[in-house]
């Protein structure tokens, strides 16, 4: 067996075991050590999390895979929260609820100001194209959007409790309740969790669970010495606790998502790169959020208590605060540009390397200090701008709680059936029936009004009939009992390994179809041409 494919397991586990083994038995050392080392056992633990949680994706249902992997995932990041919002319940007036703060909204803004900002870089770098999403990503902006709107309601009223904490995990059930109803897909791994799904059912499953068990042992058992060894590192060196906590932390944990995602946008997979960014935001700006009141309140064994805040806690929520609800307006297009990637970096390094441009005992209206409360009218201005460009995007994000359900039909359009012309209209619609209908009328397959793959899961589609100009559009592409475009619904009129109306023939052909990333707009990649359609560059009817 060759080693190579091993070598990120290997790597991963080299890192582990000194700060397990550390641990267990019981060997003092020095903060810095002990940060370093913890630290250091949590990122490996991390990457073989995620590869574990994208591996179980083959084995389980989509919603669960949404419910309980999604939360699994980042399971290093909440170790580290909850451990300071724990001992704060243990000990209110230890300080520790600011370090929880601290490192919760340290993420969200890493991943907004310079994971997404990164991975728009790197499409531009090797494309010289912009991020588009697809459609169905208005689900995530959508409730990324309410979450938002709502923790602007925590600096306000001065307090962050168990109410509110109910209101942001209900928020992200209502949000797994949905994307559980989206049309099933493939997972999509790369790297060491491709590897694991490629192996036979048995061994794979094993192979998770005990990455899953090794990962959260090792996390729990440093999750302690790693955040300890931070405060004290700040406190030896004289910096800052709040800031080590705040953006030293987070980068232990978010550092493998954020290596797959540039994984993805190397690969030119940038939709993908960007959406999985998009989905952890969301999970941390609402499971994350909703979690800290609820867990303080467990440690302190009292509901009548809210965490408690300073202003500079709630200045830190109200710019976190305003930097989503900026993110919100700019992907409401579903498009990321270069230029709405640089505004994010910029305003996220601007907060960073100008701490006390307006003094440091100067106080907003929110009682936060004058640098953040700054930055966030800057990042609430930019919204609003935008927002007043294009209302009507940011309007649409309504549509993210209608999930279309695809729904495949046992039948085949033939010339002049009336019930195929009648479903015609009823699936495709009036703009797209009439060709449809036309095309079953002469004994062929009409192409989609746009430029989509339509998706199956057992036979593909090989055109072999004088209809070549037509159907080649659709040389190679996966076919089922009825195919169904993933995007616009449209059905392959194909049944068997043959078609009545045309005489098409269907082949097995070595490999999938694949999508490019020049995508029309708002409706993600568009797909890479194949079979005599690659030679002859039809795309059928406006462009598709």
């Amino acid at each position: 067996m060759r080693l190579r494919p091993l070598i990120p397991f290997l790597a991963a586990a080299s890192v582990i075991v000194p700060g397990v083994a550390l641990h267990l038995a019981g060997i003092p050392l020095s903060p810095v050590v002990a940060a370093l080392v913890s630290g250091a056992a949590i990122l490996g633990a991390s990457f073989l999390l995620l590869w574990a949680c994208e591996a179980a994706q083959a084995d389980i249902s989509q919603a669960l895979a949404l419910a309980v992997v999604a939360l699994i995932a980042v399971l290093p990041e909440y170790s580290v929260d909850m451990y300071f919002t724990w001992q704060a319940g243990k000990d209110p007036t230890g300080g520790y609820a600011q370090y929880a703060i601290a490192n919760m909204t340290g993420a969200n803004r890493l991943l907004i100001g310079v994971a997404w900002g990164a991975i728009a870089a790197i499409v531009w770098f090797r494309t010289r194209r912009i991020i588009r999403l697809a459609a169905d990503r208005r689900t995530e902006l959508l409730f990324l959007g309410l979450a938002t709107a709502y923790a602007f309601l925590i600096p306000l009223k001065g307090s962050l409790n168990v109410f509110d904490g109910l209101v942001f995990v209900g928020l992200y059930v209502w949000y797994i309740v949905v994307a559980a109803k989206r049309p099933c897909e493939e997972p999509e791994a790369i790297g060491p969790a491709a590897l694991i799904m490629a192996l036979a059912t048995r061994p794979r499953r094993l192979v998770t669970a005990g990455l899953f068990v090794v990962a959260a042992g090792a996390i729990v058992l440093n999750a302690e010495s790693f955040c300890e060894g931070l405060l004290a590192t700040g406190k030896q060196l004289g910096i800052s606790e709040f800031l080590l906590v705040q953006w030293l932390a987070p980068i232990a944990s978010e550092a493998p998502e954020f290596v797959v995602a540039i994984m993805f946008a190397w690969r030119g997979q940038a939709s993908l790169a960007l959406g999985s960014l998009l989905s952890a935001k969301l999970n941390q700006w609402t499971l994350l959020v909703g979690m800290i009141p609820g867990v303080f309140a467990v440690s302190h064994r009292t509901l009548e208590h809210a965490i408690p805040m300073g202003s500079l806690q709630m200045s830190e929520i109200l710019l976190t605060a305003a930097q989503s609800a900026l993110a919100v307006v700019l992907l409401s297009t579903l498009r990321l540009s270069m230029s709405g990637a640089v505004l994010l970096f910029s305003l996220f390094v601007g907060q960073l390397v100008l701490p006390g441009m307006a003094g440091p005992s100067a106080a907003s209206a929110f009682g936060a200090p004058t640098n953040q409360a700054m930055f966030a009218v800057l990042y609430l201005t930019a919204a609003v701008a935008l927002f007043l460009a294009q209302p009507s995007h940011l309007m649409r994000l309504r549509e993210g709680v209608r999930v279309r359900i695809v729904r495949r039909k046992k039948a085949v359009m033939r010339s002049g059936d009336a019930a195929a012309t009648q479903a015609a209209r009823h699936d495709l619609g009036p703009a797209a029936s009439h060709a449809s209908v036309a095309a079953a009328s002469h004994g062929r397959v009409a192409a989609p009004s746009h430029g989509h793959v339509p998706v199956g899961r057992d036979d593909h589609v090989s055109v072999s009939s004088p209809d070549r100009e037509l159907a080649g559009r659709h040389d190679g592409v996966p076919a089922g009992e009825l195919d169904v475009c993933r995007t616009c619904e449209w059905k392959l009129a194909a049944q068997g390994r043959s078609s009545p109306a045309s005489g098409t023939s269907f082949a097995r052909p070595q490999s999938r179809p694949h999508r490019s990333a020049s995508p029309p707009d708002g409706e993600g990649e568009r797909p890479a041409l194949m079979g005599p359609a690659a030679t002859t560059g039809f795309r059928g009817p406006e462009g598709c």
